[in-house]
């Protein structure tokens, strides 16, 4: 592991925990970013969209209220309105999200942490 591996990580999600405990138990130094605490901005969001290949609503989690209230699957919306939805509502990300260098993945199931930890 030649890269510094990030975590976007929420300490009440049971996939974030576990995931956790896989990197943990493989040595891996891990940088833990709560989310909820300190939000990805705008550059750093667009960013992880391009290393996941996803495009917004990709990485958003619909069944949350803010996703209904604010009526983000309406179609007309833009890549940069979704984006800024995400930095205003960070519940909305999708989680736990796992950066190594330049490959990232949302760890659900957790054991997907495996396939970037080579």
């Amino acid at each position: 592991m030649s890269e510094e591996i990030r975590i976007f990580h929420n300490p009440k999600c049971s996939k974030c925990r576990l995931t956790m405990d896989i990197l943990s138990d493989k040595g891996a130094t891990v940088t833990v970013i709560e989310y909820l605490k300190t939000p990805p901005g705008h550059n750093e969001l667009n960013k992880i969209l391009d290393i996941l290949g996803f495009e917004p609503r990709e990485l958003m989690r619909k069944h949350e209220a803010p996703y209904q209230e604010n009526h983000l699957d309406n179609p007309d919306l833009s890549r940069e309105q979704l984006i800024q939805a995400m930095i205003d509502n960070p519940v909305l990300i999708e989680r736990p999200i796992i950066i190594n260098g330049n490959t990232a993945i949302i760890g659900r199931p957790p054991e997907k942490v495996l396939d970037i930890l080579s």
